[in-house]
């Protein structure tokens, strides 16, 4: 496999990992198709159970129905702020048709978690900025979408310009969360 040339020499990736922050203030200025595709492609690379690759991706320019998961996500009028948003879900079938209840239960939710991390990495890596939004009413984002039965929505990407800087939140240290050999 061989990756696109026009991906070479984005950014580290440490150095993604490090400025890639949640952005809920965006400017006006329109995403190309080239750079959602490219978002969406390093989504395609992550790994998932059985190479399943449980995901789909739904693109949103529509100003109505980025409102509509705007109100699905709680309120969060950020999300129908961003020019697009991506929403990632959950193809059940793939996953279960290998891996049964813990496949629907687990692995593509799992799956469809590792392509968000692609995503979100390959944006800031790009000068874009994004939200992984998790916190939203279901059924009120599968309405919007129009999803059909056996899709599940796992999160809501608003990708835009960020229109604001925030700083690093606080993290804690490996020796908090590292545990050697038990608990």
């Amino acid at each position: 496999m061989r990756i696109k040339s026009s991906w070479v020499k984005l950014l580290d990736v440490q150095e993604a990992i490090l400025r890639r922050r949640s952005i809920r203030s965006f400017t006006d200025e329109d995403i190309s198709d080239e750079d959602v595709r490219q978002i969406i492609e390093a989504g395609t690379f992550a790994p998932s159970a059985g190479n399943c690759q449980p995901w789909e991706f739904l693109i949103v320019r529509d100003r109505i129905t980025k409102q509509k998961l705007a109100e699905a996500a709680l309120g969060q009028r950020f999300v129908s702020q961003a020019p697009v948003v991506i929403v990632v879900c959950a193809n059940i079938k793939r996953s279960t048709s290998r891996y049964g209840s813990r496949g629907q239960e687990l692995y593509c939710i799992q799956d469809t978690a590792a392509a968000i991390e692609n995503m979100l990495l390959m944006a800031v890596s790009k000068g874009l900025g994004t939200c992984w939004v998790g916190a939203f009413n279901e059924v009120l984002a599968k309405e919007a979408l129009e999803l059909p039965v056996g899709i599940r929505p796992v999160a809501i990407i608003p990708l835009g310009n960020p229109a604001e800087t925030p700083r690093m939140p606080r993290r804690r240290s490996y020796e908090d969360v590292v545990h050697h050999k038990k608990w």
